[in-house]
Order: structure tokens, then C-alpha cells, then sequence
């Protein structure tokens, strides 16, 4: 008797799917938005979220500061929902991200933050959501019901729904190219799952796993971390791969395997660079992205933004197989549920 594939194997492999979807349905809310961000002309951006869309967040941090020349600030909700501040956020551009577009900190910030003067947009699965109504702007993510407790195609969302504003507003044409030729990066990504299967396998036993990368991945592998402590259990920390040579470098004195993201844009050669420098010291490493000689090697894109969805999209079918190699089930995680509200 067989038995079905995980929610999260199975939601996951709906992302080229959600892909098409979101560049052919969001097409006016994205002009519109690039409208308005073009009348602010703000000085800087806000990102509000939780968990693994905070972490998509970290990869919009990325996108807008690279693009746009936009710095870009993650905002803590507890500064306003437990210590009662108030900040002046007029003139800036707020952004939240969300799958389920319930978690009151998240929805009274915006609020807040839309009260203040700034101009705040919902990046939301859920259309019908206290975050959508809080927003001016909905991008919506449409993926559609997300039911495993771990997010996939909803992160895979949060990273492409900006996109096209942002290819807009600067003027990027290969961004857009690459947004297009998302969807069969994403098909051919999942004809890598056995090759993902294979790579977990030699996990099955890991305790603790450090995650590295530099640049427009740096997100992704936060949010590989996350995804190895709720699906497996493992104790997983992502470090860009700069900032571990300052210290945490130590820990390959135990003998902690390490796994990293190889993009293949700007990044690339840097890390490359401190990854043979890891490997001469003895790293037990393994690699997934786009960059040539990856253990794991992903599709590329032609644009190093995207090339990040592939890149999440090939880890996530490694991390499922991985709890499936370790006896666990990744759609029920001990102690955690699908929406977690938080004030």
C-alpha cells in the first residue's frame, strides 16, 4: 500500500504553477504600486513579518537595495505592540508579508504605520485577511490554500510577488526576463528531487547543520535553517559566509557538517572564495544554486533575484526527503501549527 506525499512535497511542487499565476494576475496592482512608490519617491523602506516571511523579507532587503538603492530596515512588532511606541514612518514605504495575513502584531503595525503617512503593502496569501484590509496595497501571493504546517510555496511567493515593481521602477529588463522564465526553472528544478533525495540521505543522522551564503541568498539560507529545525529537528544557523570566518568558524572544530547556497551573480566568486577556504580546513560541505560544480546544482535564470526561488524550491525538496529519512512526517512538526499569532 502506498501513501501519499507529504503536503509540503506536494504544495511545494505547485510553485511553477503559483508562479504564472502571480505574474498574470498582479500585472495592474504591481503598475499601480510602481506608481505610487514613483509619486513618494521614499526615503527608505519598512519590512514587517515573522518567521519564514521574514526571512523572504531578508531577500526583498536585498532586492531593494540593489535595484533601487533603497535601504531597507526590518522592523521589530513588539516595539509597537508591547512597548507602546509610536514611530514617525512618514514619507516611508512599509512592507508585510504574510501567509495567513492573521498575526495581530503584524496587522497593528501596519495599521500604525499606514496611520503615520507611510505607504503600506500586504504581501498576503490569505486576500480576505485583517493584513489585506490594514494595507493601502495588496500583492497578492496566490498560491492558493497552503495546508502543511511548513511554508513553501508561500515563501517561494514572498520572493517573486515584489518582482515586477521593482523591475518596473528600475527599469531592469533582464529582472523581467527572468520572471518569465521563472516558471520552467521551477519544472526543471523538480525533476531534481531524486538528486535532493540522494543529498538528504546523507543528513539522515546530523544533530546540528550550519547554513551559509553572501548576497541575494543570504534569505534563503535563514530560511533552510528554520526549515531544518521544524521539519527534522535538526539545530540549524544560517551565517553569511563572511561573517562565519569571524568567529563561528570555530564550530568546524566539531565537526559540524555545512551545507551552502552557491549563487552564481556578484556573490559568486566571494563565495566561492571563503568556501574553499572551508573545505581547506576540512569543512564537511555540500552546496545547492546555481553556480557551476554545485552538489546540487540548480537552474539558472539569468538574473540573480530569481535565481533565488529555484535555489529555496531545490532545498525545500531536500528538506522534506530529509524528515521522511529520519523517520519523521515534515506536515506535523511537535509543538507548531500552521498559524502562529503573536502580539
Amino acid at each position: 500500500m502506498t501513501h501519499p506525499d507529504p503536503l509540503m512535497l506536494q504544495e511545494a511542487r505547485q510553485s511553477p504553477d503559483v508562479t504564472r499565476r502571480q505574474l498574470a494576475e498582479n500585472a495592474d496592482v504591481s503598475r499601480a504600486l510602481a506608481a505610487a512608490i514613483r509619486t513618494l519617491k521614499p526615503a527608505y523602506v519598512v519590512t514587517i513579518a515573522r518567521g519564514s516571511s521574514d526571512h523572504a523579507c531578508t531577500v526583498l532587503k536585498y532586492a531593494l537595495e540593489t535595484q533601487l538603492g533603497l535601504p531597507v530596515a526590518s522592523l521589530g512588532p513588539s516595539v509597537h505592540t508591547l512597548y507602546g511606541a509610536r514611530l514617525d514612518l512618514r514619507g516611508a514605504l512599509v512592507i508585510a508579508v504574510s501567509q495567513s495575513g492573521a498575526s495581530p502584531d503584524v496587522v497593528e503595525n501596519v495599521r500604525a504605520a499606514r496611520e503615520s503617512g507611510a505607504l503600506t503593502v500586504a504581501l498576503v496569501n490569505v486576500e480576505d485577511s485583517d493584513l489585506a484590509r490594514a494595507a493601502e496595497f495588496v500583492l497578492p501571493l496566490r498560491g492558493g490554500e497552503e495546508r502543511a504546517v511548513a511554508a513553501t510555496k508561500s515563501y517561494l511567493a514572498s520572493l517573486t510577488a515584489l518582482l515586477p515593481v521593482i523591475a518596473d521602477l528600475s527599469g531592469d529588463e533582464a529582472l523581467l526576463r527572468g520572471l518569465h522564465a521563472l516558471p520552467a526553472a521551477l519544472e526543471a528544478t523538480l525533476a531534481l528531487e531524486g538528486q535532493a533525495r540522494d543529498l538528504a540521505d546523507r543528513y539522515r543522522f546530523a544533530e546540528n547543520l550550519i547554513v551559509l551564503t553572501r548576497g541575494l541568498h543570504y534569505g534563503v539560507a535563514q530560511e533552510a535553517a528554520l526549515k531544518l529545525k521544524e521539519t527534522s529537528g535538526i539545530h540549524a544557523e544560517a551565517y553569511s559566509a563572511a561573517e562565519f570566518s569571524h568567529g563561528p568558524k570555530r564550530l568546524l572544530a566539531e565537526g559540524l557538517p555545512v551545507l551552502a547556497f552557491t549563487p552564481a551573480d556578484q556573490a559568486g566568486a566571494a563565495t566561492r572564495a571563503a568556501l574553499d577556504a572551508l573545505q581547506a580546513d576540512g569543512a564537511d560541505l555540500r552546496t545547492i544554486g546555481p553556480a557551476s560544480g554545485s552538489t546540487l546544482t540548480t537552474p539558472a535564470t539569468g538574473h540573480g533575484l530569481t535565481d533565488t526561488v529555484p535555489s529555496a524550491l531545490a532545498f525545500y525538496l531536500f528538506a522534506a526527503h530529509l524528515s521522511l529519512a529520519r523517520g519523521l512526517n515534515p506536515d506535523q512538526p511537535p509543538l507548531l501549527s500552521k498559524v502562529t499569532k503573536t502580539r
